[in-house]
């Protein structure tokens, strides 16, 4: 939306309604009861809220406060929505397309967000985007190579590539990784198939 629009619908509001919008924060995600305290009526404001574009619903009880751009408003980051969504700072976000980056052979482009986490599990859609979430007992704090390389051969059925060439590429290059961190990655986010594969590739 052009800024010259915001301002006009930022003025078609009244009372508390304009009140709750001068609240809130250009970019931020919020969960309807972030919003009660600021509000007598939050659902009737909300509507007002997101039929005048100060919000964007994202899901039941979800909304993004859109930052606005020269180009018109710009999406919330995955990591606001995700947070938000799980009401948990512990997560992980990615998309599967980040192992083509550990050397593999790997092309694939995938439009598909994957996030590891401890509380929710099944495929949802907030906003326009879809997130595949996972419960995982253990994952970093953030991408490594190690990790890529021990999740890749998790995920290897589920992936649109050459299963036997991507092994075989996974399988040269496993000298080319620090020994001590991919056992790290292995232990801790293996699966039982990935572990039994590493320990009979380097005792080959």
């Amino acid at each position: 939306m052009p800024a010259s629009t915001a301002s006009r619908s930022t003025l078609s509001l009244h009372g508390a309604a304009a009140h709750l919008a001068d609240e809130l924060q250009a970019g931020r995600v919020y969960r309807r009861e972030d919003l009660v305290r600021l509000s007598t009526a939050v659902d009737r404001h909300l509507r007002e809220l997101v039929s005048t574009g100060k919000l964007k619903k994202l899901a039941q009880g979800l909304y993004h406060a859109p930052k606005q751009s020269s180009f018109g408003p710009l999406p919330p980051a995955d990591e606001q929505v995700v947070g938000s969504f799980l009401r948990d700072k512990d997560f992980l976000v990615f998309s599967p397309s980040a192992y083509n980056s550990v050397g593999l052979g790997t092309t694939q482009l995938y439009n598909k967000t994957l996030v590891y986490n401890h509380k929710r599990h099944g495929v949802f859609r907030l906003g326009n985007r879809q997130f595949d979430f996972r419960m995982k007992p253990r994952f970093p704090k953030k991408l490594t190579p190690e990790f890529l390389y021990v999740d890749l051969l998790n995920n290897l059925d589920e992936l649109a590539e050459d299963r036997d060439a991507v092994l075989r590429q996974a399988r040269n290059r496993l000298s080319s990784f620090d020994p001590a961190r991919l056992q790290r990655a292995a232990d801790s986010f293996g699966s039982v198939a990935t572990r039994k594969r590493l320990r009979e590739w380097a005792g080959g």
